[in-house]
């Protein structure tokens, strides 16, 4: 007996199993080491990107629309969160077990417990709403956790600026901002300097990580900007 899914799954598909494993492996590595987290995130966010990529050339299935929501919530809500909690947690040399918990363990704990939380809307009302528009509403998943990695990656890794950047996209996540997709050739183009983020990050004074920050909050603060000049 076949399993299920076997003819069921096109090439764009397995991409996108592939984002869900590598987002469960950047939860784990986070816990022993932030940075290898950091790198994974970006990996996953490369396949996420290469999903669509592979959709447009060979097609689609009826299911891919389904699973490529459920892997960004390992890869970009999940991991990302665990991401966080581990680097507060180390910095601040937090426990579970403090018997009376300290605001620090509050925030490192339920902050990111939110994120989650909001990036499950999102990816809940994009799937209902979005999916065949040439545009979204809310921060996506794949950018706030971006963001998170690269921050940490570009150098600046102090655990207060990396629970407060997750309190924003908390909210930014689930507001009616409208962000435009990206073209595939500038996802191709940015996935170069991902690459060199994820292979090379502390290479030329961390130049792959911090070229790729300020590409991404430059279409994280300037949606209308994208839309009208680059688009």
């Amino acid at each position: 007996m076949q399993p299920r899914f076997v003819g069921r799954l096109g090439p764009a598909d397995a991409m996108t199993v592939a984002n869900a494993a590598l987002g469960f492996a950047a939860a784990v590595a986070a816990t022993i080491d932030p940075s290898l987290g950091a790198r994974l995130i970006l990996l996953a966010a490369g396949t996420d990107g290469l999903d669509g990529v592979i959709a447009e050339k060979y097609g689609g299935t009826p299911v891919g629309e389904f699973i490529d929501s459920l892997a960004d919530v390992a890869s970009f809500c999940v991991a990302p969160a665990v991401f966080v909690f581990s680097v507060a947690s180390q910095e601040w040399g937090l426990t579970l077990t403090t018997a009376d918990p300290p605001l620090a363990l509050a925030a490192s704990f339920l902050i990111p417990a939110l994120f989650v939380g909001a990036g499950v809307v999102r990816l809940g009302m994009y799937t209902a709403y979005d999916i065949g528009s040439d545009s979204t509403e809310g921060v996506q998943t794949t950018l706030a956790a971006t963001i998170l990695a690269v921050v940490y990656l570009a150098g600046f890794q102090q655990a207060a600026l990396l629970v407060a950047l997750t309190a924003a996209f908390t909210y930014l996540m689930v507001t009616t901002i409208t962000y435009p997709d990206l073209k595939v050739s500038h996802v191709m183009g940015m996935a170069i300097i991902q690459l060199g983020a994820i292979v090379a990050p502390t290479a030329f004074n961390r130049l792959f990580p911090r070229a790729l920050l300020f590409m991404a909050v430059l279409y994280l603060i300037g949606p209308w900007f994208y839309r009208r000049y680059l688009v």
